[in-house]
């Protein structure tokens, strides 16, 4: 699966759990760009993304992203395990 690919799926999860058709995430995006995104919910995106992946993040991996690009990527390299 490629960065694309992986970033259009958690866009729709972005769209799903913030309930807002409107979201279009590039690797780019941080939290300060979508409104919804606070801490609450950032908690309930982690949690859906990790369902929908079937992977686990530890809190510094979490930490250590600074954007969606840094997410994907991540998601990526556990999915290819």
């Amino acid at each position: 699966m490629d960065t694309d690919e992986i970033i259009q799926q958690v866009n729709d999860i972005f769209k799903d759990v913030l309930d807002n058709d409107d979201i279009k995430l590039t690797e780019g995006t941080t939290a300060n760009d979508v409104d919804e995104w606070d801490s609450l919910n950032h908690i309930q995106l982690i949690v859906a993304i990790e369902k929908h992946f079937k992977v686990r993040f530890t809190t510094s991996e979490i930490y250590k992203w600074k954007n969606i690009g840094d997410m994907c990527n991540m998601i990526a390299s556990k999915t290819q395990l």
